[in-house]
């Protein structure tokens, strides 16, 4: 799977539906970290794991790279997007493992839960490391899990949902806080 001339990369996927500084605290703590080239930021289609998203993929994947696009080291796949479908952590590590090597998952620690439930879940497990960003909350089971980093981040508990529902809506980076702040409102209309 992994070639030695390959820059070593992190993975961090998720709906980013809308997403929030806990989104960039996770990003922060991983590239102090974590000893990578790269950190590859892919918002999903639909996570398999829910029916609907509240913003559209185009615009998800817009405010993602708003968000990071000062980030030297952070590079925005629209990868699964045009996929146009739901699309597996295991397909898209997949693909991307044709050009890096693919050392780190990142995941928050509400995703713990279902993990065992994701698609191919035992070779992912024998072939990365997860890195479970803590969150207030959740609790971090690490038993079904081969290799590990537990990250720790310094940002307030702040969840998609939350701000879905028009609470802390200034916990929207700024670069893409009126425009996102603009959306919520006009959905609940």
């Amino acid at each position: 799977m992994f070639k030695l001339d390959q820059p070593i990369v992190a993975l961090f996927g998720g709906s980013f539906d809308p997403p929030h500084i806990g989104h960039i605290g996770i990003i922060d703590a991983s590239l102090q970290k974590l000893d990578i080239d790269k950190l590859i930021v892919i918002p999903a289609y639909l996570n398999p794991f829910k029916s609907s998203s509240m913003a559209t993929a185009k615009m998800r994947l817009e405010w993602v790279k708003k968000i990071f696009k000062r980030y030297e080291k952070v590079e925005v796949s629209d990868f699964e997007i045009n996929q146009n479908k739901v699309t597996t952590t295991f397909e898209s590590v997949n693909y991307f493992s044709t050009h890096y090597e693919i050392k780190y998952f990142i995941i928050g620690a509400d995703n713990l839960s279902k993990i065992t439930l994701w698609s191919q879940f035992e070779w992912l497990n024998r072939n990365l490391t997860w890195v479970i960003a803590k969150r207030k909350g959740y609790n971090i089971d690490t038993t079904n899990l081969k290799n590990f980093i537990i990250l720790e981040v310094s940002i307030d508990n702040i969840s998609s949902t939350q701000l879905r529902d028009g609470e802390k809506l200034d916990y929207i980076d700024k670069s893409v806080r009126d425009e996102i702040s603009s959306f919520i409102k006009n959905k609940e209309i």
